[in-house]
């Protein structure tokens, strides 16, 4: 009986320890809300950042790839979609990735953002303007 109870309290805090968030268990690709897209997490210089690695729907309606076509800078308006950073400058600290933007180019603005894991398949993205009361929250799922 003690031999189980003292196993039992080993998967206890076993399990406990590899829930809490590390910095890096962000890294990979995940799905947006919409399966719109699939964005790459990576980090560099101690960083984390997104980029489009796939969309459902590449090209226009004429067959071209498509592009930033809503971005208010002329000279990347016509820069691929597939490649686009759209998560910049985030920094882990305290179980949530902050500090961060979000660029959507549905629209071409760009927005303060916060990254939460929820468990290890699914991603709380909320993208807000000056307080994160006014935003809104996007769940992406894992793909790998």
């Amino acid at each position: 009986m003690k031999n189980i109870a003292l196993f039992v309290g080993l998967i206890f805090f076993v399990s406990v320890g590899f829930r809490g968030n590390s910095a890096d268990e962000i890294l990979g690709v995940w799905a947006n809300e919409t399966n719109k897209g699939h964005l790459q997490l990576y980090k560099q210089n101690g960083k984390y950042y997104g980029k489009i690695v796939w969309l459902n729907q590449p090209n226009d309606e004429t067959g071209k790839p498509k592009v930033d076509k809503n971005n208010p800078d002329d000279k990347v308006r016509k820069e691929r979609l597939l490649g686009l950073v759209m998560l910049k400058d985030f920094r882990y600290e305290n179980g949530e990735w902050t500090d961060g933007k979000i660029y959507n180019p549905d629209d071409g603005k760009e927005y303060q953002c916060n990254m939460k894991l929820k468990d290890s398949k699914t991603l709380s993205v909320r993208g807000y303007i000056g307080i994160s009361l006014f935003g809104k929250t996007q769940k992406f799922t894992r793909i790998r």
